[in-house]
């Protein structure tokens, strides 16, 4: 076997025809010698010429970007964004697509990821294969709607705030993030310096105005004082042990859904878009249809929004058991939910602390898991408490694919799926499958 170093191919150029769009942002395309590319700043149908960012002679495949438009797409627009395109911010993958035409693209992948890893078609998966936007969010093309309101900031060297250059850790600064919200810009971060600071994570909290910013010193940095333009709590990361300690303010914020507030600390998950929660707790409730006095299992459940949910709706007579491995979150759910007495929460990984709990059956099971989904052995145990529905949320459809092959091995099928466009100008993409034992039918 050889052992030279094989010649990097960053730099080449190849004029290509663009294939169909693909997980993660790009599409698929060929060299005139077979070679497969996966081309960001493309659409499919169009020729391009493209310039290979990531590579080498004996890679199975490379990265490139399409650096010139030879015959664009009639579903291409300019970029609104002038930090979108070749080499720049890595943050939007489809600022040249028009916006229909995003929720097209992920409305195909979803399906090529069912197709693929779980053998299903999207009938079968009782999805009508759309993608449906935020309220709000169906704006025309050229228009971008101001959606995330949790944004961390890159520092440069020089101290000037920007975002992450894709696949890179270079800086590319910016002086307005035109997808954060409003109460992210009001914040000012991009429009002062920071000395001595490597990350700048800004939070606005859609439901109650709470501001919030967690800094990350460079090693050895000092945090600088903090004057932003709003009222705002202040964090800082410490580099000796990576907890996230309070400085000034409190040390959460506060945030609204399904008529209630929630308490989430230290920077801890909560879903970036505003109208996220509402619109999932919502899709989790419609297709669970919690009885009163039934029992059920929230997985993943971060600061317990959808055990609160469910707990509401299964009144005092019901049970729920929230699981999470956060410590800090499982803090907040505790504090969220302190007024349910039916709701415990308990501290540990999924895999680990649901065999301990030695729970052998239960009515409703909500499973959120992180990006590398649930996992066989999870998933193998959940299908042996005969739960009349299960609610899958997931953020990424591949793991949500392979995770359904898992429930269909234990004779459970989506009764339905619902996929929501809450990331607009990126590829990410929120589902929500319904599922139930195979022998109940539809």
């Amino acid at each position: 076997m050889s052992t030279e170093p094989q010649a990097s191919l960053i730099g080449e150029e190849y004029e290509v025809e663009v294939g169909p769009v693909a997980h993660g942002g790009h599409c698929i395309a060929r060299t005139a010698g077979g070679r497969v590319l996966f081309v960001r700043h493309a659409l499919p149908g169009e020729k391009i010429v493209a310039r290979v960012t990531e590579g080498e002679e004996d890679s199975r495949y490379l990265r490139a970007d399409a650096v010139k438009i030879v015959e664009p797409s009639k579903d291409r627009v300019e970029a609104p964004c002038p930090y979108a395109g070749p080499g720049k911010c890595g943050g939007c993958d489809w600022q040249h697509a028009k916006p229909g035409v995003q929720r097209r693209f992920k409305g195909e992948v979803i399906a090529e990821q069912l197709q693929r890893l779980a053998g299903l078609t999207p009938e079968e998966a009782g999805w009508d294969g759309t993608v449906m936007p935020a309220p709000g969010d169906k704006l025309p093309a050229g228009e971008v709607p101001a959606w995330r309101s949790r944004v961390q900031y890159a520092i440069g060297e020089d101290g000037r705030a920007g975002l992450r250059r894709h696949r890179s850790h270079e800086v590319e600064p910016v002086e307005h993030c035109m997808i954060a919200t409003e109460g992210v810009s009001e914040l000012g971060v991009e429009r002062r310096e920071w000395p001595q600071i490597a990350t700048v994570e800004a939070i606005a909290a859609s439901g109650s105005g709470d501001r919030q910013v967690i800094l990350t010193p460079r090693e050895g940095g000092r945090l600088p004082l903090v004057e932003l333009d709003k009222p705002v709590s202040v964090l800082r990361v410490d580099e000796r042990d990576g907890g996230v300690h309070r400085v000034h303010g409190r040390a959460f914020v506060r945030e609204r859904a399904d008529g209630r507030t929630y308490r989430v600390g230290m920077g801890g998950f909560w879903q970036v878009h505003p109208q996220a929660p509402q619109l999932l707790v919502e899709a989790v409730m419609q297709g669970l249809m919690p009885r009163k006095g039934e029992t059920a299992l929230d997985l993943y459940c971060g600061v317990g929004l959808f055990a609160g949910a469910i707990a509401e709706r299964v009144g005092e007579t019901g049970a729920v058991l929230g699981i999470e491995s956060g410590k800090r979150a499982v803090e907040d759910a505790r504090h969220n939910l302190q007024d349910m007495p039916r709701v415990r929460i308990e501290q540990g990984k999924v895999d680990q602390l649901l065999p301990r709990t030695r729970i052998t059956e239960t009515d409703l099971i909500v499973l959120d898991p992180p990006r590398a989904g649930a996992g066989k052995q999870t998933v193998k145990h959940l299908t042996s408490l005969g739960a009349r529905r299960i609610a899958y949320v997931a953020c990424d459809p591949a793991a949500l694919a392979r995770d359904l092959a898992y429930f269909r091995e234990g004779g459970y099928r989506p009764r339905t799926l619902r996929a929501f466009d809450l990331f607009p100008m990126t590829h990410h993409v929120e589902c929500v499958a319904i599922l139930e034992p195979v022998e109940r039918g539809r």
